[in-house]
């Protein structure tokens, strides 16, 4: 049996020394090689990977290019990230089609999103649709070279990755606006932050370009020094000049939107049972709940049952985005339906189930689980010291993180030393940055943290009050620092899975002695008044008199109101607490009851 050849991945260009430590072998030996196919090169001097690849065979080895290896990994990240994408992977090869393209529009508030949309709308709905569009419903249907695409009529990146957060992955594409006139600017940053994070390929529209003040040449040395190398100068990045206003480039994005859906094949199953995400919805005083619906796998028919978040209902009518009555609508296809029993929020999922019963008993589940959960702070689902027992789970092979610093000196030397420990553990731990920047953490910041399940880094800055409220709210891990070493330190033993989390004490509640009593073999039990927050017998507690701690960690003993036996106490009501090892309880005493928490 013919043994297996060791692969060697070799970059783009490399010494003759270089080569000669890959494959083990001396430089003199290599160089004779190479002498041998007609190439004289000294040891220092750089070959190709294709006449590497001439050597490394001749030697017994198998070449493959590390460029082309990496791609070919991140491509296989973005089909792993993309939550429809495994949906559709679990699907007979035999039973998918090609589907049309969806494609969300990005950008700067101010660089004519909206304009480009509408310029694209007019051009080539009328061709599909006579009249055009009568009324927004979210996302709509051209047709270019008799091949359709589906455009998501997003507000912006805040809606693209809201829905992700909810578990929605609905674009294919992203097309990333940028104006001629105007350049990169920080929410276009942020936008293409939100892409990345998704693994959703991009194409940039450079609009304005009939402006008398466009630079598209030094807009596109902007584009580069954020990572989209435009491809003229021999990047991958589709960079395509357009005007809304007089028509110009709006076919060429089309068909550059198009290139691009050749390369990543938006496939589904049109024979599957219908499945996909809600795009708006809303309540009509003369029809009732109206929802907006993408079609991302399988057919929706009039006459299916369906459960929507924790709404559910029989679909009663469906319109196009002309607003026309439909009776099926396949994959990638927008529509409206009528039936619903509420409205569902925008991002949650849809599926068809069999009958009503099976769909009241689904939203039944999904209400009690968001009832229990209610007033109830979320965990973080990935924090920093989880991450490699994450790891060791396979639940996560990635530690994506967001970094935010102070000051520009400072961001170039954190975000190198922090990749530096990524590519050099022993774990096998990829760190993926998915945004670097300077300024306070902001609610843009968490947003992206919660779809992602990233880590926020800070150094040196500060949370915006709403990011504070919403990260503690959406359990999002922000860990703050003003020294480097300990930032890099506390990365380096997460990898190693020897971080320890950190707990601290909360207080939940204060209750008030107002009266004692002695009960014979129970020892002295506190008629109390609860001043703020709860009391629960679970928890620990201290007494206090005149702000001097007399006891500490104790633990309860009884917790009566009148004389029931209860679990906890409100503030504004009375009851009797007795605590185990402390009975010397004064009125005017303070009873603070707390609980530990994790705070990182």
């Amino acid at each position: 049996m013919a043994q297996e050849k060791q692969v060697l991945l070799l970059p783009d260009y490399l010494t003759v020394r270089e080569l000669a430590e890959y494959t083990g072998a001396s430089p003199i030996d290599v160089m004779k090689r190479l002498i041998a196919n007609g190439v004289m090169a000294s040891i220092n001097q750089q070959i190709d990977y294709d006449t590497a690849a001439i050597v490394v065979e001749e030697m017994g080895f198998e070449a493959q290019s590390a460029t082309a290896a990496a791609a070919q990994e991140e491509r296989a990240k973005a089909a792993q990230a993309q939550v429809w994408r495994q949906k559709y992977a679990q699907e007979k090869p035999e039973n998918l089609t090609r589907r049309p393209p969806i494609v969300a529009i990005l950008g700067h508030v101010d660089h004519g999103k909206t304009t480009l949309l509408d310029a694209i709308r007019k051009a080539h709905v009328a061709e599909a649709e006579a009249g055009g569009i009568t009324q927004h419903i979210g996302a709509y249907r051209v047709i270019h070279n008799n091949r359709q695409i589906t455009f998501l009529d997003t507000p912006g990146h805040e809606a693209f990755t809201a829905m992700r957060a909810r578990g929605a992955q609905g674009a294919d594409i992203a097309v990333l606006v940028v104006a001629a006139d105007d350049g990169v600017m920080p929410t276009t940053r942020e936008a293409l932050n939100h892409v990345r994070a998704a693994n959703v390929p991009v194409v940039v529209a450079l609009t304005k370009i009939d402006k008398r003040n466009a630079n598209p040449e030094v807009v596109k040395q902007e584009l580069s020094e954020i990572g989209l190398v435009p491809d003229e100068w021999d990047g991958n990045t589709l960079v395509v000049p357009v005007s809304a206003i007089t028509g110009q480039g709006i076919e060429d994005l089309l068909e550059a939107i198009m290139l691009v859906d050749d390369e990543h094949q938006s496939v589904a199953n049109p024979n599957a049972e219908p499945s996909g995400i809600v795009l708006e919805s809303q309540v009509d005083p003369s029809r009732g709940t109206l929802a907006t619906l993408l079609v991302l796998n399988g057919t929706l028919r009039r006459g299916d049952i369906l459960v929507a978040g924790t709404a559910y209902g029989r679909v009663k009518a469906m319109f196009d985005e002309s607003l026309k009555p439909v009776t099926q609508a396949g994959p990638s296809t927008p529509v409206q339906v009528l039936g619903l029993t509420e409205p569902p929020l925008p991002g949650d999922t849809f599926e068809k189930v069999k009958n009503d019963k099976e769909a009241r008993a689904i939203v039944e589940q999904r209400k009690a689980e968001l009832e229990a959960r209610r007033g109830q702070p979320e965990r973080p689902a990935f924090k920093l010291e989880d991450v490699f027992a994450a790891v060791r789970g396979d639940a996560a092979k990635e530690m994506n993180l967001i970094i935010k610093v102070d000051v520009q000196g400072s961001l170039q030397p954190i975000v190198d030393s922090i990749k530096n420990l990524g590519e050099n553990n022993e774990q096998g731990i990829n760190i993926r940055i998915l945004s670097a920047d300077i300024g306070n953490i902001s609610e843009n910041d968490v947003m992206l943290a919660k779809a992602s399940g990233a880590i926020i880094i800070g150094f040196g800055v500060d949370v915006d009050n709403a990011a504070r409220r919403i990260a503690d709210a959406q359990g999002v891990d922000i860990r703050q620092y003003t020294i480097i070493y300990k930032l890099l330190e506390d990365i380096e033993l997460a990898l190693k899975g020897l971080l320890e989390p950190v707990y601290a004490d909360k207080t939940i509640g204060v209750a008030e002695v107002r009266q004692t009593f002695r009960i014979p073999r129970i020892g002295t039990v506190a008629g109390s008044y609860v001043r703020e927050g709860e009391i629960r017998r679970n928890a620990r507690a201290r007494v206090k008199r005149e702000g001097r701690v007399l006891a500490d960690n104790l633990t309860v003993a009884s917790l009566k109101r009148l004389t029931e036996d209860v679990r906890e106490v409100r503030s504004g009501f009375e009851c009797g607490i007795s605590l185990n090892g402390f009975d010397d309880f004064h009125t005017g005493d303070l009873i603070e009851f707390y609980v530990s928490e994790r705070v990182n």
